[in-house]
């Protein structure tokens, strides 16, 4: 019963910790889709021998995310605190976190979108633009589609790496599990805690991958 007490007694912190990762999870996973998905179809369509062909854009915005993305999450935190405090009025919290986790999400998911859509065979495309497909209905009805089961894959992935990064976000006050583990594991020297949270995500992201491999696995028609 002594190991459980520790347990019990932060179900209500741990409960409300975890809403506040779905929720920062969340709108990050939103946001990168709402941006991220179209960032990435811009980035396949523009290159060379593609109907949007445009080495200025698809140089400037390769140049764009790979920036973003070289940039260590913990780093572009702190960072993007400025923003943060402009936009959400506030550095802490699960809100405030949302705003680096959805910068941070963004190229990432956006490269996912672009690999997917490279796997394609050119032959479906060359298909579709012979016979007099316009650009729009290329995209919708051919690309998405034919890369649809590397999207949820990489939809999964993305919302993976976002577990992992609230769980980061909450060393500096951005709450979440991570800021949980961090309080009552790590400074009050709790292991049962810290193991507690450990399982909760390690739970977490194994139900999200099983559930994502189980989508791509039904939309896949190959």
């Amino acid at each position: 019963m002594s190991l459980l007490n520790p347990i019990v007694n932060i179900l209500p912190d741990l409960n409300k910790a975890f809403l506040e990762t779905i929720y920062m999870v969340g709108v990050s996973l939103a946001v990168a889709l709402l941006i991220g998905l179209p960032l990435g179809v811009l980035l396949f369509t523009t290159t060379r021998n593609l109907f949007f062909e445009n080495g200025i854009v698809n140089r400037s915005l390769g140049f764009a995310v790979n920036i973003v993305r070289s940039i260590p999450f913990i780093i572009l935190l702190v960072a993007l605190l400025p923003l943060t405090d402009l936009l959400t009025g506030s550095t802490i919290g699960p809100r405030a976190a949302s705003v680096s986790l959805s910068v941070s999400a963004i190229p990432f998911f956006a490269r996912i979108v672009e690999t997917a859509l490279r796997e394609i065979d050119r032959g479906v495309i060359e298909a579709a633009i012979a016979v007099g497909a316009t650009p729009w209905m290329i995209i919708k009805d051919v690309l998405l589609p034919e890369a649809k089961p590397g999207i949820i894959q990489g939809l999964t992935l993305t919302t993976i790496s976002l577990i992992g990064y609230s769980a980061m976000a909450g060393t500096i006050g951005g709450g979440g599990i991570g800021d949980l583990a961090i309080r009552y594991g790590y400074y009050r020297y709790d292991n049962t805690v810290m193991i507690t949270t450990i399982v909760v995500l390690i739970c977490l992201v194994q139900l999200l991958q099983m559930v994502g491999d189980k989508v791509s696995y039904m939309v896949n028609k190959r």
